[in-house]
């Protein structure tokens, strides 16, 4: 319900570049986090002998998303900021953000593959699904309540 009255807010104008343009940045960088950690674990089990279900693997290269967009996250605001502030911002990022980038990713790797399979056909789907998911939410976080990430 929440969700339909973000989309309803009429406190909110949808049309400002300027604030797309930052909500797309922002969700860049968290995208390029996610990826490192979710492609990251998905190769690892598709290239070793360690076997799990396809339902463990998909669900490790979520954590381990999230896990890689906050360590991220923290390296680069760490440049301008102390290293526990920059954890702490990192950390208080929106995990609704997150979370549905990484399901969203995920999805459509199993949608397209069947699950926990990286190839050259589903890269791109899945980061465009994981871009593009998260960002009206960023978008509405950003002229609401100026809160992003960066």
């Amino acid at each position: 319900m929440k969700i339909v009255n973000l989309l309803i807010d009429s406190s909110i104008s949808w049309s400002c570049k300027t604030t797309w343009k930052k909500a797309s940045v922002n969700t860049l960088w968290c995208l390029i986090g996610c990826s490192i950690g979710d492609f990251g674990t998905i190769l690892f089990f598709q290239y070793s002998s360690y076997s799990l279900s396809t339902e463990y693997i998909m669900l490790l290269a979520i954590i381990n998303g999230i896990l890689t967009s906050i360590g991220l996250e923290t390296f680069i605001l760490s440049f301008t900021q102390p290293i526990v502030v920059a954890f702490k911002t990192a950390v208080g990022m929106s995990l609704i953000s997150m979370i549905s980038m990484e399901l969203a990713m995920n999805l459509v790797d199993y949608i397209i593959t069947g699950g926990a399979m990286i190839n050259i056909y589903v890269i791109l789907p899945m980061l465009f699904a994981g871009f593009i998911t998260p960002l009206p939410y960023n978008y509405y976080r950003l002229k609401k309540f100026n809160k992003s990430c960066h």
